[in-house]
């Protein structure tokens, strides 16, 4: 059995740091990106690679490996800066982010970029995508899992709850679900376009194992993926992740309307420069 490379004794908080430093990068190649949104997940992917997750980085069609579906496509700068990290994607291709003919185009595709499994257009699609994909794993006795990252906004979509629902019907153990609770959404504050709360109580309601934990604490997110993957009683899994737009990086962390932040040409050698003065061992 293949597993994800953990055995280099490169801390979580070192690959947290070079998710975001590869995101910004990106970034910079393109003069934009949804940065933010980047910055503010790379704890949880830096968890979900580094430590819960099951592949082999180069061979990404493994059948054996455990998947992770990016619903929320225009995170592909995120997901992109993880793979690379992961050794899926190579470092240099770092430099075609979002050019014609590159494997990073700005929204993610899974038939262009390796380790990409579903394509992220219209949002809300990723969760109700997992059901169907833990269903055929569990007909096929596959012991995989499957990961979904979505944000908070696609709890505006009928077709999520559908999905939550559906997925606790199916009493589908092998999947752990991810919201990112950043409280923006292009429209303005999520919980102001569309009130989701009390999120917690609501999706035990319908029969999900649910975890509430600070998605930019190392710590606690990787205790939730922990109880996600131990937990027994056939329920479907769930991390509530409130995080900060921007983490990382004083000034953009700052901002008021970070959806789809403005980051000035002279900015992203700044944004470099925090993030390298507080580079982990």
């Amino acid at each position: 059995m293949s597993t994800a490379p953990f055995g280099n004794n490169i801390s979580l908080e070192r690959r947290a740091w070079n998710i975001r430093r590869n995101a910004i990068r990106m970034g910079e190649v393109q003069g934009q990106g949804y940065i933010a949104q980047a910055l503010d997940i790379a704890d949880v992917l830096a968890t979900a690679y580094f430590h819960a997750m099951r592949y082999e980085p180069h061979n990404p069609e493994w059948e054996g490996r455990d998947r992770f579906l990016l619903s929320n496509g225009h995170y592909a700068i995120a997901l992109y800066a993880a793979l690379i990290e992961a050794g899926i994607v190579p470092e240099e291709e770092l430099e075609t982010y979002g050019f014609d003919e590159s494997r990073l185009p700005m929204s993610g595709m899974a038939s262009y970029t390796p380790g990409m499994e579903m394509s992220g257009g219209s949002l809300g699609l990723g969760l109700s995508i997992a059901v169907g994909k833990c269903l055929g794993l569990k007909r096929k006795g596959s012991d995989s899992r499957v990961y979904t990252l979505f944000s908070d906004g696609e709890l505006d979509e009928g077709s999520v709850w559908e999905a939550i629902m559906s997925a606790a019907h199916h009493r589908l153990d092998n999947l752990i679900a991810i919201v990112d609770v950043n409280n923006q959404q292009a429209d303005g504050p999520s919980t102001g376009v569309l009130g989701f709360e009390p999120l917690k109580e609501k999706l035990e309601a319908f029969g999900w194992f649910v975890q509430r934990v600070d998605g930019n604490d190392l710590s606690a997110v990787r205790a939730a993926f922990d109880a996600a993957k131990s937990a027994n009683g056939g329920r479907p899994s769930m991390i509530i992740a409130d995080t900060l737009m921007g983490k990382g990086i004083p000034f953009l962390e700052a901002r008021e309307k970070n959806h789809f932040i403005r980051v000035d040409g002279h900015e992203w050698q700044l944004a470099l420069a925090a993030l390298d003065e507080r580079k982990p061992a």
